[in-house]
């Protein structure tokens, strides 16, 4: 037996240096062919590396790179983005092999945010899920159809913490938490990389986690703005998600555009090359947002020469669309301001990332007309796209019952929603088709042919003219229809008055969240209230279906409808997903990972806030508004289901534990309704005294357990000293003893509690 453990021990101890070993001949290998090439290379051509125009469709920003063939043929151009589909790849790659000296293959990427032809939910919706297998999924799925249409790189995760839902681009994150943020970090890398990084792997992409750093911070929820907090709550809570993707092997990371100790992230030094490369060992390859060089002169940081020189110096590698690098480096060089090591490093990351993809082996990888046809949203990738949406959907409120509907009953189907396409896809869409999204309507004649159903638009999705010309203008604009909103509610009316029940499907337009999409008023659109209001004179119950890319304010609405089903924007199978939750064919299952507030006065608002000094009580003179509650419509981490869930106390396996011992703690989770369903299992953990303050409670775990009606298991979590590990009062990670609380339960509002010490 102890041979058996020698010997086993031996081999792992020998398969790790033979890995080892492997890596550093690869690197060996790679660092030479690298060292030959740039030998040849002029100043020029290793600044045209450097540079990364775009040409094709854009929707990032008024300026579409000029001349970009052109460039490319003189090898100015290290890579492109917003081209896709195999003829176009190819004939891009074919000017940069062809037509330079050094044939050096392009690298070509794009935003693949939620998916890229088959779309699945919002990056919201899908953390909705808490189902990092389905989110990584997603994510995999997502590298096949992109490298089946030319692509290498895609500038997504956005790990981007976000506390603000008046910031349209909480959309394309993952919600509030640090804990939570971290894990769909790691899901999405492995998902685009794989899950060995091997970047070789034909249906691979680089993947960019974005916006580094702190972008989620903008001040008053406002796209582009600045952002400015303590280096506690930077290390504590934004930082951890860009390392966790970092850690995972992300290939490549994306700059911010905001300010971070007041100065710009293109430019921050500290932030690049500090932190990023020398301290979290970060060896990818750094590139700017869409013109973030050229907007440093804005922020004040000095003219086309300082800029450029201050972006590459800080750690950039590639200058997205700016063309500040090509237009300013060399002169610098030349004037003996810059030293060219700058350029070299910059390049030789460059480069290096298209070696890791096998480039320099095959520029016109993946670059295929029947690899496209068999792998772009072929049957597998449609069916989890239908399961992501179906388990990215929140049952916010469900009273009576009401929900399921059953099909023999007579239903209104209300709102600008009912038979929408265009806007099921979401933003960031990218290369999504809406027209090939499934609508709900006609999703639930398909499945229910022969029913009691009606239809009334009831409303416009917006009707100020104003907003709607704000929208981004590549989007298909909005038609208001002939009818007035007054005729509109009130055919709706009529159509509610004869039926059992009322499904009013309602929420945002798709560019009314996203990029360049802030709000300062996040509750539905006025014509949309007013709809619903029309709606409850008639006193028929009233489902509200809402779709939409961030939290919104809900409160009338949760005071005058029986029911609340949050679908975010689904997807290309969103109406499948819809009907499928609605008559109970799926049981919803997702959770909230971002606070749902009463009023928008009371953002920012998170769950794991810390108490002050005069916490809220019935005592005037303590932390409270006058005219609402402190508490959110809802919480962190709410979400229903068809049935119910009872939880048992908490129980510890012992009281106590001393440094490098671990404890378990366990519920007994019991399914108490008619339907079978799933729950998230969700453990926290306050630390009661520490040298600094500590959060009301922090995500630590969760398990996702399905349980049939009337079925019953214990859940176990194992809790260790690293679960209670933070920033003491020098910035050391580390534990203090003392006690703590342990939260078990089905939403950070809803929990059994425990307590033990940490001796």
């Amino acid at each position: 037996m102890k041979l058996s453990k020698i010997v086993i021990a031996s081999c792992l101890v020998l398969t790790g240096f033979g890995a080892s070993a492997q890596k550093a001949a690869r690197d060996a290998k790679m660092d030479a062919y690298i060292n030959k090439l740039m030998a040849k290379m002029t100043i020029d051509e290793k600044i045209g590396q450097l540079n990364l125009p775009s040409i094709g469709f854009d929707v990032t920003g008024p300026i579409l790179s000029q001349g970009v063939e052109g460039k490319i043929e003189k090898g100015m151009v290290g890579g492109v983005f917003n081209t896709y589909t195999p003829n176009a790849v190819r004939k891009l790659q074919e000017l940069a092999i062809k037509k330079t000296r050094l044939k050096i293959p392009l690298l070509f990427g794009y935003d693949v945010i939620h998916g890229h032809r088959t779309i699945f939910p919002i990056p919201l919706g899908l953390s909705a899920s808490w189902d990092m297998p389905l989110i990584q999924k997603t994510a995999r799925a997502a590298a096949d159809e992109a490298t089946a249409d030319g692509l290498n790189w895609v500038f997504s995760p956005m790990v981007d913490i976000a506390r603000d839902p008046r910031w349209g681009r909480v959309a394309e994150g993952g919600g509030e938490d640090t804990w939570l943020g971290s894990q769909i970090a790691i899901a999405m890398v492995k998902g685009y990389q794989g899950e060995k990084n091997d970047l070789r792997r034909e249906d691979a992409v680089l993947a960019c986690v974005k916006h580094f750093a702190l972008y989620g911070a903008a001040e008053a929820g406002r796209d582009y703005n600045t952002v400015d907090m303590s280096m506690r709550k930077m290390t504590e809570t934004y930082l951890p998600a860009y390392k966790a993707a970092v850690d995972a092997g992300v290939a490549t990371v994306m700059s911010s555009f905001n300010e971070i100790n007041g100065v710009p992230a293109a430019a921050n030094h500290w932030l690049l090359t500090d932190l990023l490369r020398n301290q979290w060992g970060f060896n990818g390859m750094v590139a700017t947002d869409y013109t973030a060089i050229m907007e440093l002169k804005n922020h004040g940081m000095g003219d086309d020469a300082q800029v450029a020189k201050l972006a590459l110096v800080a750690g950039n590698d590639m200058d997205m669309v700016s063309d500040l690098f090509i237009g300013e480096l060399k002169k610098l060089v030349q004037a003996k301001k810059l030293d060219v090591k700058y350029i070299d490093l910059a390049c030789r990351r460059v480069l290096e990332s298209k070696y890791k993809l096998g480039l320099f082996d095959d520029p016109y990888r993946n670059i295929s007309e029947d690899r496209a046809k068999n792998n772009i949203m072929n049957a597998e990738k449609l069916a989890l796209a239908k399961e992501a949406a179906e388990k990215s959907m929140v049952l916010l409120k469900n009273d009576n019952s009401t929900l399921p509907l059953k099909s023999g009953q007579k239903i209104a189907f209300v709102g600008p929603m009912v038979k929408n396409q265009r806007d099921l896809i979401g933003n960031w869409s990218g290369a999504g088709d809406w027209k090939k999204a499934v609508s709900f309507w006609d999703a639930l004649q398909a499945q229910y042919p022969s029913n009691k159903f009606t239809y009334a638009k009831g409303a416009n999705i917006l009707d100020d003219q104003a907003l709607i010309d704000k929208l981004n203008p590549h989007d298909a604009q909005i038609v208001l229809d002939s009818k007035s909103p007054a005729d509109l509610i009130k055919e709706a009316v009529n159509n509610a008055k004869d039926a059992d029940v009322v499904v009013a499907m309602l929420g945002e337009a798709f560019g009314m969240s996203g990029e360049a999409a802030s709000r300062s008023d996040i509750g539905l659109p006025v014509n949309q209230q007013n709809l619903l209001k029309a709606l409850r004179e008639t006193g028929k119950p009233i489902v509200l279906v809402l779709m939409n890319g961030r939290p919104l304010t809900l409160q009338w609405e949760h005071d005058n409808t029986a029911a609340i089903l949050e679908t975010w924007f689904p997807g290309t199978k969103a109406g499948d997903a819809i009907a499928d939750v609605l008559f109970g064919k799926y049981n919803p299952s997702g959770k909230l990972t971002m606070t749902f507030p009463r009023s928008v006065g009371q953002v920012p608002i998170y769950y794991n806030a810390k108490s002050t000094g005069r916490p809220v009580s019935d005592q005037k003179y303590t932390s409270k508004y006058l005219d609402i509650p402190n508490t959110p419509l809802y919480p962190f981490g709410h979400g229903l289901s068809y049935t119910t869930f009872g939880y048992s106390d908490v129980k510890l396996s012992k009281t106590s534990i001393r440094n490098g011992e671990r404890l378990q703690a366990s519920v007994t989770l019991s399914n108490t309704g008619k339907y079978d369903g799933e729950e998230t299992v969700q453990l926290y953990i306050r630390d009661m005294v520490g040298s600094v303050t500590r959060p009301l409670k922090e995500l630590k775990g969760f398990q996702k357990i399905y349980l049939k009606a009337g079925e019953s298991k214990t859940v176990t979590f194992n809790v260790s000293t690293d679960d209670l590990k933070f920033y003491d009062i020098n910035m050391k990670y580390t534990t203090e003893p003392g006690d703590f609380k342990l939260f078990i339960g089905s939403s950070s509002a809803d929990v059994k509690e425990a307590d033990f010490k940490l001796l």
